[in-house]
């Protein structure tokens, strides 16, 4: 598949990688990860990341789960489809395939982020395949990652500025990348080196620009899907980091939206929980439902 042009230059200890083909010319090769035994997990990584985001929790649920940690359709090493959607609808088709094709049933379905939303949209969609939702920091609120910082803030208008934007998406200086991430975390120190770098790598894939512009374009999207969330019949547990870019507000409304949810909030965390906080998640999926 086009991705192989690179390969991922971190490896998860215990995990393996694997390929869902397309059943169409609209549809990409579908990477994801696979490591332990048990009962099946899903993980659905968030804006700008890949699989590897879950590389410290994975190691922490793979004794009693079957985790299968995906790349969103475009994202990581799937593969890039020029002119291909990256809407809610078209990334939770993407997830619905991984659960389809390798006929999962019986699944936890852990989403951070993006990942969140498309969990919980997922779940609405095959009832009869979710026995669980965990939904960490649902990015379903107006301006996302530009709440983060001003660097933030002025990287995302020039991405989605007309004309320009392609050209800015295509520009990443790795310290720019680092100081948006890191105003994801409380604690700025969970970001790694080597993990920045494998992010920088897969935004050197060619036609990958065009995908991350398009992730951007569709955060409407995201918010549009919330209306979907009472739909789900499956438990569902809400985790927000303290310092989440969400408001108080924000999370109120899913609360109030869902209100037969569990709900718990990370002291000091902020949105790459993750990465900062992988014992709280493993903690939360650990436990029985």
């Amino acid at each position: 598949m086009p991705s192989q042009e690179t390969r991922p230059t971190l490896h998860i200890p215990g995990t393996a990688s694997h390929t869902i083909p397309p059943r169409g010319s609209r549809e990409g090769t579908l990477r994801y990860l696979k490591a332990g035994t048990g009962a099946p997990l899903v993980l659905l990584h968030t804006v700008r990341t890949q699989a590897e985001h879950f590389r410290s929790l994975i190691p922490l649920i793979s004794d009693r789960y079957t985790v299968y940690a995906l790349d969103l359709p475009g994202m990581g090493y799937s593969e890039i489809v020029p002119g291909a959607s990256y809407d809610e609808p078209a990334m939770r088709a993407g997830v619905e395939r991984l659960l389809t094709e390798l006929d999962l049933r019986d699944v936890t379905l852990v989403g951070e982020s993006m990942g969140a939303v498309l969990a919980l949209t997922t779940a609405a969609d095959l009832p009869e395949r979710v026995r669980r939702v965990v939904a960490v920091n649902t990015y379903d609120f107006r301006g996302g990652v530009a709440r983060s910082s001003l660097l933030a803030r002025l990287v995302v208008s020039g991405v989605l500025a007309p004309g320009v934007g392609p050209v800015i998406a295509g520009v990443e200086p790795k310290p720019a990348l680092r100081k948006i991430l890191q105003g994801g975390l409380g604690d700025k120190a969970a970001l790694h080196e080597d993990y920045v770098d494998e992010l920088l790598q897969v935004g050197s894939r060619p036609g990958y620009p065009a995908v991350a512009r398009a992730v951007y374009q569709a955060l409407p999207s995201l918010i549009a899907a919330r209306s979907r969330y009472p739909e789900v019949k499956a438990p569902i547990h809400l985790v927000y980091g303290e310092k989440d870019w969400s408001r108080p507000s924000d999370r109120r409304a899913n609360k109030e939206l869902l209100p037969t949810a569990d709900f718990t909030q990370v002291r000091g965390a902020g949105h790459f929980i993750a990465l900062e906080r992988p014992d709280v998640l493993a903690d939360l999926v650990n436990a029985p439902a």
